[in-house]
């Protein structure tokens, strides 16, 4: 996969690009290999620019919820990605640790049920046929996390656990080199 440079992208891309690389400094991976379907990067980075951004669903639940995805998925580039953005939030490496190894007590309720739920859209859902499982979840988990969330705040929760489950296997496919700095030891060792 050839990662293009800036002046490679098409002209329907290169707002969003700019736009993208005055934030991070550099045009990452992602988006160089992104770039190679022309218009396509115009659409996923303000589509994932709103999905990661404010919103109902709190930012520390979304950043706890996509490493879990990433370490799930085995995706060190997500991990890295999703790791940065969580520690510069506040987010502890014993917190990041503890999501790796899936020990949820450590969190308060709603990140424990977001976490729950990430779980298994990552891993259940996909083996769960529509006649054993309308939702691909168990019952008590959704039971459980509508609950606990409002309808925006759910819908926010299961887009981007669903979101960086298919990125996190785009990247692994692609077989990105880093362009962030490498997870923490802890998250790092569950990849």
């Amino acid at each position: 996969m050839p990662l293009l440079t800036s002046e490679q992208f098409s002209s329907a891309d290169q707002p969003a690009l700019e736009q993208a690389v005055n934030t991070y400094g550099e045009v990452l991976n992602t988006w160089a290999g992104i770039g190679n379907s022309p218009g396509l990067l115009a659409t996923y980075l303000p589509f994932l620019g709103r999905l990661n951004g404010s919103g109902a669903l709190d930012g520390r639940v979304k950043d706890l919820v996509a490493v879990r995805v990433a370490v799930l998925n085995h995706c060190r580039y997500t991990a890295s990605h999703r790791c940065t953005s969580a520690l510069a939030k506040g987010v502890q490496v014993d917190e990041l640790a503890a999501v790796a190894d899936g020990e949820l007590k450590v969190f308060n309720e709603r990140e424990r049920l977001a976490l729950q739920l990430a779980e298994e859209m990552t891993i259940d859902l996909p083996k769960v046929s529509v006649e054993d499982g309308r939702t691909g979840v168990s019952t008590s988990v959704r039971d459980d996390v509508e609950r606990a969330f409002s309808a925006a705040e759910l819908v926010e929760l299961v887009m981007c656990i669903s979101m960086w489950n298919a990125l996190s296997r785009f990247h692994r496919v692609m077989a990105f080199e880093l362009d962030m700095p490498a997870p923490p030891a802890p998250v790092e060792a569950r990849l």
